[in-house]
């Protein structure tokens, strides 16, 4: 994680425009825009160097948004924010199932750009700098044990690969387990973020944390759907 005062940022786009507007927009703001216009080129700076935040569009020439994604999870817990065409939901969910931390529509304006980088970089830095002083026991429902400290989840005994929002995500509702989150409260607790209620992306993550700890939604052992409203970790 950077340390100075800039916020170091990396964007990933093949659109020169575009890039030069972000860079105008943020830089006067504190941040420092490092800018790739191809996959190779955004992976090889990504690993590379140090950035707080990478901001990385889907369509990209010679490696795509995906796979660079893919080649960087492997190698780095970065907050990485995704550019999608209009309406590519499909782009959307597959994204944030491999690991990126939110995604952001081409037409975004420059000030929910602003918010969305803060709130991805805002959490990533809580992460980093937990003090040991302020350490927080496992929770653990019935087989299931999300430890804060280590940022670690196991099932079974059995461990559980997930992303940052997924592990917060799963952490929040163990917390409050027999207890109903609304999205919106989700959104607020995990994402930090105060935008539409039933965003989509709630409903993406939770579906990736069901497939990973095996929890069928139709009979769910862990976490329950609650029509309309949100979800609910269910006590063992």
């Amino acid at each position: 994680m950077n340390n100075a005062l800039t916020t170091k940022l990396l964007l990933v786009d093949d659109d020169i425009k575009l890039c030069r507007l972000v860079r105008d927009y943020l830089e006067p703001m504190g941040y420092s825009v490092a800018v790739a216009h191809t996959g190779p080129e955004g992976l090889e700076k990504a690993v590379g160097e140090e950035f707080d935040a990478v901001i990385l569009d889907v369509m990209l020439p010679q490696l795509n948004g995906f796979e660079v994604l893919k080649m960087l999870r492997a190698k780095s817990n970065v907050p990485v924010l995704m550019l999608t065409g209009l309406g590519d939901e499909a782009d959307r969910i597959v994204g944030l199932e491999i690991g990126a931390d939110d995604y952001l529509p081409k037409t975004f304006s420059t000030r929910e750009l602003l918010a969305r980088l803060r709130a991805v970089i805002r959490r990533s830095r809580i992460t980093v700098s937990q003090r040991k002083d302020d350490r927080e026991p496992p929770v653990i429902v019935g087989g299931l044990t999300v430890d804060p400290e280590a940022r670690a989840v196991s099932l079974n005994e059995r461990p559980l690969d997930l992303t940052t929002v997924e592990f917060d995500l799963l952490l929040s509702l163990a917390r409050a387990s027999g207890r109903v989150k609304t999205r919106e409260r989700l959104l607020l607790e995990v994402a930090e973020r105060d935008f539409e209620a039933f965003d989509r992306s709630i409903d993406v993550h939770i579906s990736s944390i069901r497939r990973k700890m095996g929890d069928d939604p139709k009979s769910p052992q862990f976490i329950q759907t609650i029509r309309g409203v949100g979800y609910m970790m269910l006590k063992s």
